[in-house]
This record gives structure tokens, sequence and C-alpha cells, in this order.
């Protein structure tokens, strides 16, 4: 990286922190830090969904996967999740926005407590929180990488630099830094991937028919769909993940729902968001899956993009790139942890600590800012030590994607009608079930990818579905009327 480079980052690190401390004055109570006041608009809360779905590891891990077998880490991620994202639309995105209106909820899982009962929601609780520790580590780990191909930097100081300033940011601004953030991040990832598809074009020299006949110069398995072991199974295992994950199961994108101002405004703004996973990774890919023309045999295939970017980009483009990704990352994490932090004050340290319940605003507000403080520090130190628990993919993909399903699966069908005879004790079963295939699959590995990773959410998803339909146990009046009011016409 040269001299222009690093100004270009300057400038974005600065344009973070400057919207943080915008964000600051606008933030006067827990309400507004972590769902700004319910007022998010339907675009903002879209982009900032779609933003905050995907980070710097879709460079690293995912470059990877797209170097080595091509175009079906579309399929089996950003076209799963686009259709993932239009069901939630029209079934789940609006339940989120009138929890919040109908219960002035706060953290995807305060509702949990009324559906359920206290042991299923500190259960969700403490283990949510637990996996994205993990989750949000592998992204900044991801992001220190990327870092170290462009300047040589090291590891540790990339992941100090990427979490020291999210943590600057999230801390003073909120969830109202957080989208807005997002939203110049979006804007930013769009002229650097824009520019990325275009000098590739130009570098394999066919012009605008190089987008077809790129497939004829790789290996013929790199234009399928499915790819060993990305198989279809594999892609069935992902929708179902992904469904689970994208409309709320992972929490930083339930709170883009709850944050809008009714369940109209959520379901546009899900609409939006799945739009985009359709369309924009085809841009976004496209150098990721010219990569091996340009560089054969690469020993580690996550490098791809970096070398891509190296090789073809002029100085200050490099920056841009470099800007970008840290935009993508910095969307994700920053968001986990404003949620997380949600979760940590109003469900679990209530309970610690029954005094928390009866703080002044100006002290619940500093306990907010206090537990995202706390947690983004803990996944800068989980970043550290990444390579101790399989690198970035093994993360983000063999830990998070594994263990996200069972404790979604309870929150996401809990806000269903059509469950509402799956209770606490079901939750509980169902969540402890998918807990120990996991645990089992760990200590007897299979080699079918797909198994591996989708077998505690699948286990999850029958105990929860199955031992409800058979449960002749009739929901309570708070039940009833809770899910009454969350199929409510806006």
């Amino acid at each position: 990286m040269e001299l222009l480079d690093w100004i270009i980052l300057a400038l974005y690190f600065l344009m973070l922190i400057s919207i943080g401390v915008w964000a600051y004055f606008k933030v006067n109570n827990s309400a507004d830090f972590f769902t700004a006041g319910g007022k998010l608009p339907w675009w903002l809360s879209g982009i900032s969904h779609h933003v905050s779905g995907y980070s710097g590891a879709v460079f690293v891990a995912y470059a990877g996967i797209a170097y080595t077998h091509g175009f079906t880490i579309y399929v089996w991620w950003a076209f799963t999740v686009g259709i993932s994202v239009l069901i939630a639309a029209f079934y789940i995105a609006p339940r989120w926005s009138r929890l919040r209106i109908l219960s002035g909820i706060q953290s995807p899982t305060e509702y949990l407590l009324v559906r359920y009962n206290l042991p299923t929601q500190q259960l969700i609780a403490w283990v949510g929180t637990l996996i994205k520790v993990f989750d949000t580590g592998g992204k900044l780990a991801a992001i220190a990488i990327l870092l170290n191909v462009f300047s040589g930097s090291s590891i540790t100081f990339g992941v100090l630099l990427v979490g020291f300033v999210s943590l600057i940011y999230i801390t003073i601004g909120g969830l109202w830094a957080d989208v807005w953030n997002d939203l110049g991040q979006f804007v930013i990832q769009v002229l650097a991937g824009l520019t990325m598809f275009v000098m590739i074009l130009v570098q394999l020299g066919d012009g605008i028919g190089g987008i077809v006949s790129l497939w004829d110069r790789l290996p013929a398995e790199n234009s399928q769909f499915f790819h060993d072991p990305y198989t279809l199974g594999f892609a069935l295992v992902m929708l179902v993940i992904n469904f689970f994950s994208y409309s709320g199961g992972t929490w930083n994108l339930a709170t883009r729902f709850i944050s809008t101002t009714s369940g109209l405004v959520a379901k546009k703004a899900a609409i939006l968001s799945s739009l985009l996973y359709f369309i924009w990774p085809l841009i976004l890919f496209y150098p990721m899956f010219a990569a091996p023309i340009f560089f054969e045999n690469l020993a580690d295939p996550t490098l791809s993009y970096g070398k891509l970017v190296l090789q073809f980009l002029p100085a200050g483009l490099v920056g841009l790139i470099l800007a970008s990704l840290f935009a993508n990352t910095l969307s994700m994490t920053a968001s986990d942890s404003n949620t997380i932090s949600a979760v940590i004050s109003r469900d679990i340290l209530p309970i610690l600590f029954p005094k928390v319940r009866i703080l002044s605003k100006a002290k619940s507000l500093r306990l907010a800012r206090i537990t995202t403080f706390s947690f983004t520090l803990l996944t800068i130190l989980t970043a550290l030590n990444s390579s101790h628990f399989g690198g970035v993919i093994g993360l983000i993909i063999s830990w998070f994607a594994a263990l996200l399903g069972p404790i979604a699966i309870p929150m996401i069908l809990g806000l269903l009608p059509a469950f509402k005879r799956s209770d606490g004790k079901i939750a509980v079963i169902s969540i402890l079930g998918g807990l120990i295939t996991f645990i089992l699959l760990k200590l007897f590995p299979v080699d079918l990818l797909a198994v591996s990773i989708g077998a505690p959410t699948i286990v999850s998803l029958l105990l929860y579905t199955i031992s409800g339909w058979l449960s002749k146990k009739e929901p309570s009046i708070e039940v009833k009327q809770l899910l009454s009011n969350l199929s409510a016409k806006d």
C-alpha cells in the first residue's frame, strides 16, 4: 500500500468516528441506543440489514471457496439468503416490529420471557451471546488477514485496529451510528465492487462478453451450481440455517426489523435486503470467480482476492477496496456488539443483579455503553486466538452456522401461531438436542459437510415442531394474546 491508500483509509476511519460523534447527540436513552427509538425508515433498515449480513470474511473465507469451487458459493450462500429474507419479509419481519410497538422490547430475546419462561429466555440469551463471541471474532480475524496481504502489517495489528475503531463509534453512538455508517459503507462497497468488476473485465480482454466467456477458461465444475462438498443437500441445509439466521435468529438482523416504525415498513425493508442479496453478490463475486485464471495453484486460496487487488488496481483504489472491506466487517461487528449488549443489559444482568431494573435513564444508557465496550473487547481477544478454533472458516461456518440453528428455532417459530403449543419445556429440549448433536459431531466427525453443519439445526427443528404438534397442552392466555397481537394487520 502507498501513502494515498493509507490516506483514503484514514479518511474512512474519520468518517466512522464522525458519524459516531453525531449519533451521540441523538441518543438520550437506552431505547435510542439499542433501537434508534423505533424510527428507522424502510430503505435505511433494508440497506443496513443487507450490509450487516456479511463481512470481510466474504473476501477471505468465501473468496477461497470461489477460487476452488466456483459459482456454487453464490448458490448456497447469496441465493439461499435472498430466498430466506424474502420469506421472512412476509411472515417474520413485521412481527419483530410489532413486538417493539406493542411490548416495548429493546432486545430480540426480551419477548421470550412471555412467550416461554425465564429459564428458556436465559438459556437462549447466554448461549446466543457465547456463539456471537466466536462469530464476531472470526470476522475481525478475516479483515486482519486482508490488511496483512495489502500492507504486510501483522494479524495482531489488524485485529486491534479494526476492533478498536468499531469499539469507539458503536460505544458512543449506538444503533444510529451503526445504521448510518452502514449506509456510507454500502456506498463505498458499491463503488469499490464495481471498480474491481470492471478492472477484471478489462484484464480478461473479452469486453462485456467476459461475463460469460470467463467460465470457458475455468475448470468445468467451477460453473456448476453444486460442487462437492457443496452439494444440493448442503445448499438445502444452508437454506434452512439462513432462514433462521437472516429472519432474526442472528440478533443484529432482528434489530433492523425491531427498530422500524411499523410491520409494513419492516416488510419493505426485508424485501429490499432480499433483492440486494439476489443481485449484488453476482457482481461482488465475479473477480473471485476469475482469480484462478490469474493465479494458478495458490497455496492459500483465501488470499486470492487480496492478490487480485494488489495486482490490478493503482494506488488510491487499493485504499478504496480496503476501506470497503473494513466497511463490510465493521458494519457486522458493530451491529453485533450493539445487539448483544442489549441482550446482556436487558435480559441477563437484571436477573443476576435485580437493581439493574430500577436504574435511571442516564444510568441505563451508561450500562448499555459499558456492556457494548466489554463485548467488543472480548471479540477482539477471540480474534487474536482464532487459530485455536479452526481459523476464519472454522469460526464462521463450523461453529456459528452449526450452533445458530438450535437457539434461533424457538426464537423465530415462537413468533408464529402455528407453533403455539411449543412451550418453554419443548424449546429447551429442542435447544439441548441441537447442542448435544453438535458436540457428538465434534467427537465423532462425519465426512458429509451437509450433515456436520446442518444436523444440529435439523435435530432442533424436528424436536421443536413434532413435540409441539403432539402436545395437548394449551398455551397460556398471555401467549395467545401475544401471538394474536403479532398477527394483526398494521
